[in-house]
């Protein structure tokens, strides 16, 4: 087993959307894609007034790849086209397939727009093969108790096994392809080693704290990018750290983007548009 080699560290961007601090860490002018993973933003952290409007990620389309969206402080409010509805608060994790065509809406609840109080949230968008991006649309959405959490360092590490598996226990989602996805929390001074087999990519972002990662530093609000050349990450935490960790196999196929849609060709964009247009999402 061979350590992979560092590509580049690259810091998210400052793009604030309203008063919701937001830093976005896929694309940058760095890194564009981490095949199949597309786009991340990192809201927060912040506290809300009370009161206040809450997110402003009201009703919107989607087609042609999934969101992973992570709730580290306050609860996000969803709600689509297909009938599904939730709260999810705290530690939870909420999977959307948007496949086919979905429209949602991603705001806070009654309870936290009247109180306020702690955001942080990030949101991952996976990439859907060519094969399975008219896939029937799904959502599942589990709160903090649902997710297996599993030990390691004498306690100093706990990995949060949110698709895949780890150490033989199964992840709480079963994505429609192999993804591999984790939240890794550390203790100042804890170790870990991950592995991921060369001609996987690797999906690595340090929301909190401090780490080397294969002799390198990479500090909050950092995405570090990988060469394919090695099977193995040691993480040592220089303080307390949240780390989001995935792995997948690329896609290698064309990825075309506008907005809310993500498919192959210029053409599928194109009806993509006319079909949300049409009142076909739903």
């Amino acid at each position: 087993m061979k350590q992979r080699s560092i590509k580049q560290v690259a810091s998210a961007i400052r793009e604030d959307i309203d008063d919701l601090v937001t830093r976005r860490a896929l694309p940058t002018n760095q890194v564009r894609i981490v095949d199949p993973f597309l786009f991340l933003n990192h809201h927060g952290p912040q506290t809300y007034p009370s009161p206040n409007h809450g997110l402003p990620f009201g009703p919107h389309p989607h087609r042609g790849f999934e969101t992973v969206t992570f709730i580290l402080e306050g609860d996000i409010a969803h709600r689509d086209s297909g009938g599904h509805e939730s709260v999810i608060n705290a530690g939870g994790v909420q999977w959307m397939t948007a496949g086919d065509g979905l429209i949602h809406e991603e705001v806070s609840s009654a309870e936290f727009m009247k109180n306020g109080g702690p955001l942080e949230i990030l949101q991952l968008w996976v990439n859907l093969p060519a094969k399975l991006k008219r896939t029937k649309p799904n959502y599942k959405g589990l709160q903090a108790p649902d997710i297996p959490k599993i030990k390691t360092d004498d306690g100093k590490v706990t990995v949060e096994v949110i698709s895949g598996s780890w150490l033989g226990e199964n992840g709480a989602f079963n994505p429609l392809v192999d993804i591999q996805c984790q939240v890794l929390h550390l203790k100042s001074s804890a170790q870990l080693d991950l592995s991921a087999s060369a001609p996987r990519n690797v999906f690595f972002y340090v929301v909190r704290g401090t780490v080397t990662v294969n002799g390198q530093t990479a500090e909050r609000f950092q995405l570090v990018e990988f060469n394919n050349d090695g099977d193995t990450l040691r993480v040592n935490a220089e303080e307390d750290a949240v780390i989001l960790f995935a792995h997948a196999d690329p896609f290698n196929e064309p990825v075309i983007s506008h907005g809310p849609f993500v498919m192959n060709t210029k053409a599928e964009i194109i009806e993509a548009i006319e079909d949300y247009q049409a009142g076909k999402f739903g």
